[in-house]
């Protein structure tokens, strides 16, 4: 079997670290992967990762220019026989790729999963990032994304007969993630009659958190018979006490990090996302997955995740007065499969479509 090495920030929750756990999944026993955490830290996904058949891990060092990490990464890669990597770090994949080019890997990818940069923007990090990205284009054999919002993003201006950018979807098992019907509304102390909205995702501004509390807010004094679910790693320590001091927490059920995710879906009656930004939403598309209705931003990203029939269903991200009629609609609705769209989303993110695209770049 071939050796891998797939290069991640942490394997802190996230789209990028589910991602590539699920894939290594699908894979298991087709190559040998080594994971390497350029954050020199492993994270909240660490003991999913070690359950992987013939799996290396490995942290190589932190930092935002840092030269020992370039040595060590040198050093993984030339003496670790490694025939592909593969980096989720974006532009900054630029120094792993030209490294693994002088040692004589024989595929190299760079794999963008955002459409906007994920640092604070000044002239010396613009800069290192230009130069960076340049050694991504002079390296990189396949330049993939998630999306066509990453892609147009960051290199706009690529030659459309340049065959190494290509956009290969998010993949789920949708019969192992659908699978049961358990939920958590026992445990969570929720009527079975009650409507409940949820949604998922880290703490993080670009998730929006602010905007959802202004819609719960709404809701929460239409009928106090709908309750919220918000789950993602810092939500219960974030927004804790803010929900404690409102007139509508007793409405407001906060989960932090859950790894049956699945369960906490099949809690709910619909899904709000109103990211500001995203790659592809993983957290969308299991939704979609599920079979539950939804309201999410009108953002590129997602314009591209679901079907234009349901194009309807989007608004803008700080949209609150859209996102609670909306909301509302499906609230009220006799029909809600109408805001559905389960048997589409099986097909277009299949596991096994999806997948193994990826894995043929590999090889």
């Amino acid at each position: 079997m071939k050796k891998i090495a797939f290069f991640v920030t942490s394997l802190n929750a996230g789209g990028i670290e589910n991602y590539l756990l699920r894939f290594l999944k699908y894979s298991e026993g087709e190559i040998l992967p080594i994971v390497v955490c350029k954050s020199n830290q492993y994270g909240d996904l660490l003991g999913d990762y070690q359950q992987i058949k013939n799996i290396k891990l490995l942290k190589v060092g932190g930092g935002f220019f840092n030269i020992k990490q370039f040595i060590n990464i040198y050093q993984l890669l030339s003496s670790d026989k490694i025939h592909a990597i593969c980096d989720f770090t974006g532009n900054f994949a630029g120094i792993p790729l030209f490294i693994a080019k002088l040692v004589g890997v024989k595929k190299r990818i760079a794999f963008y999963r955002g459409a906007t940069n994920r640092f604070k923007e000044d002239k010396i990090r613009l800069y290192y990032n230009s130069m960076v990205k340049k050694l991504v284009m002079d390296n990189a054999d396949y330049i993939l994304s998630n999306s066509k919002s990453a892609l147009n993003f960051f290199f706009h201006d690529r030659s459309v007969d340049d065959k190494r950018y290509q956009v290969i979807s998010n993949g789920i098992d949708s019969a192992k993630f659908c699978e049961g019907t358990g939920n958590l509304r026992n445990e969570l102390s929720i009527p079975d009659e009650s409507f409940v909205i949820g949604h998922v995702g880290r703490f993080d501004n670009a998730k929006n958190h602010q905007t959802i509390i202004q819609v719960i807010k709404r809701l929460s004094t239409y009928d106090s018979n709908i309750y919220f679910v918000l789950c993602g790693k810092g939500v219960d320590e974030n927004l804790g006490e803010i929900i404690k001091e409102s007139k509508f927490g007793n409405q407001v059920k906060l989960l932090g990090y859950r790894s049956d995710v699945n369960k906490v879906l099949k809690t709910l009656n619909a899904f709000y996302f109103p990211s500001l930004t995203e790659g592809q939403p993983n957290a969308l598309i299991e939704a979609m997955v599920i079979g539950l209705p939804f309201v999410a931003s009108n953002i590129n990203p997602i314009l591209e995740t679901v079907p234009y029939s349901l194009h309807k269903q989007l608004v803008a991200p700080k949209d609150v007065d859209g996102a609670v009629s909306k909301l509302l609609d499906i609230y009220q609705s006799d029909n809600r499969s109408r805001y559905t769209c389960a048997d589409w989303a099986k097909e277009k993110y299949s596991a096994h479509n999806c997948f193994s695209l990826f894995m043929e770049k590999l090889k």
